[in-house]
């Protein structure tokens, strides 16, 4: 089949609603953006091999906060969407979009054995002139380095065979003002032909669709984009700890910088950062520069803060603690919050978990609240969710307000607490003899 004719067929299955696509993992990315699709009228067939997010699917049940049960339950009524833990059931898609995790082998090294894994599999079932692209984060040259010799290995020779893209994910968890059919989508494939087809099929759901020339440079759109983040959180973390030091409200400053209408952007300190992205996605560019003989040392200084902040909190309270009732050890400790972010459902990478287990570790008796995690049990945490009412908070030396959730009663805290450490300047510099802010 010529270039032109695949376009046109392409077009043509567009149009009369023929396409078929298969997402590669229903996560946090790869869920939305299945179910958008068949709300536009394509087949969909996702594929994971999580069996208990089966199950959940099964029973028309959202493991997800940005999905509805009702959202769900709807999609699934109208028949253009299905979950299969079988990769054959990609066998006719005419576009497989992969949408696999990538952790970090221990705390620096890229772990991209997800997105082989699936590749092969796909290799296995692909049907011939059929899209692939990669939405998983990666390190820049992973597309062609990686991902193209596995299928060539298996047959398959580009633009002859299949097409291959890259387009990275950009979606962020609990945000109802962007949902994944409202962010621009970069798209960079390993031909012209192969960006321009997946343009096409993206531009069923998004609008906006932006070509760069080259898959590299689209796996580094969203490295830089997070690293931009990483490093700009680090700064002003650093900047926190220095103003403490120097008896100066940082968030007064920060205000106060915000009123400038050009040259800069806001960012505000924190116990650190959690979900997919921010805390790995920059290590992975720092890990392939150094194969290049460069060494990025923004992002391993920015990496190093951000970590240290969990420590960073305890230190401070346990100083606070000193000064008003003897210390940390022994001391019964609530903390608010355990998810990484404000009203999601989202224990990825959360600095709430750190900053639990270093309480414990220096003696500290801790309980959390949280209003949409009821059971906590990682990385050797097991605790339910206290009940948040004046009593118990009265019994309580220090609440850490770790997450900034907003469906947490402030006041009621602010009135029962002995002492509180706020992370999130929920308090914004009001209740001095209470309140301590980051």
């Amino acid at each position: 089949m010529s270039k032109s004719k695949l376009l046109r067929d392409i077009r043509k299955k567009i149009k009369n609603k023929k396409l078929k696509i298969a997402v590669i993992g229903l996560g946090y990315v790869g869920f939305p953006l299945a179910l958008e699709f068949a709300k536009k009228g394509v087949k969909v067939v996702g594929i994971e091999i999580d069996r208990d997010r089966l199950s959940s699917i099964a029973r028309r049940s959202s493991y997800i906060s940005d999905i509805t049960n009702n959202e769900l339950r709807h999609v699934l009524a109208g028949g253009n969407f299905r979950a299969s833990g079988n990769f054959a059931g990609i066998k006719d898609a005419d576009a497989v979009l992969i949408c696999v995790p990538t952790p970090l082998k221990g705390r620096n090294l890229p772990d991209i054995s997800f997105i082989r894994n699936a590749v092969k599999e796909v290799a296995l079932h692909i049907k011939k002139q059929a899209l692939v692209v990669l939405e998983s984060t990666t390190f820049p040259g992973t597309t062609e380095e990686e991902i193209l010799p596995i299928f060539e290995k298996s047959g398959f020779r580009h633009e002859e065979d299949f097409f291959l893209c890259f387009s990275p994910e950009r979606i962020d968890p609990g945000n109802k003002k962007f949902p994944v059919q409202k962010i621009p989508k970069v798209m960079g494939g390993l031909s012209q032909q192969a960006t321009q087809l997946a343009m096409e099929v993206y531009h069923i759901i998004i609008k906006q669709v932006v070509p760069v020339s080259s898959a590299r440079a689209a796996e580094t759109v969203k490295l830089l984009e997070n690293t931009f983040r990483l490093i700009n959180i680090g700064l002003i973390d650093e900047l926190s700890m220095m103003a403490h030091k120097m008896k100066i409200d940082i968030w007064e400053v920060i205000q106060a910088a915000s009123t400038k209408p050009f040259g800069f952007m806001p960012f505000y300190p924190g116990p650190g950062v959690g979900g997919h992205c921010i805390p790995k996605d920059p290590l992975y560019l720092h890990w392939k520069a150094k194969s290049f003989g460069f060494h990025s040392r923004f992002i391993k200084l920015a990496s190093d803060l951000i970590s240290y902040m969990p420590q960073y909190v305890v230190k401070r309270v346990k100083c606070a603690l000193l000064r008003r009732s003897g210390g940390l050890k022994g001391s019964k400790i609530l903390v608010i919050g355990v998810t990484y972010k404000r009203d999601t459902k989202d224990l990825r990478k959360s600095p709430s978990i750190d900053v639990i287990n270093c309480l414990k570790k220096q003696g500290a008796i801790v309980s959390y609240f949280d209003p949409i995690i009821p059971f906590l049990k990682i990385k050797g945490i097991d605790l339910e969710s206290v009940k948040l009412n004046d009593k118990k908070i009265k019994e309580f030396d220090c609440v850490i307000i770790a997450t900034d959730h907003s469906a947490v009663d402030y006041s009621r805290l602010l009135e029962n607490a002995r002492f509180i450490f706020d992370t999130r300047n929920v308090f914004k510099g009001k209740y001095a003899q209470k309140v301590e802010r980051l």
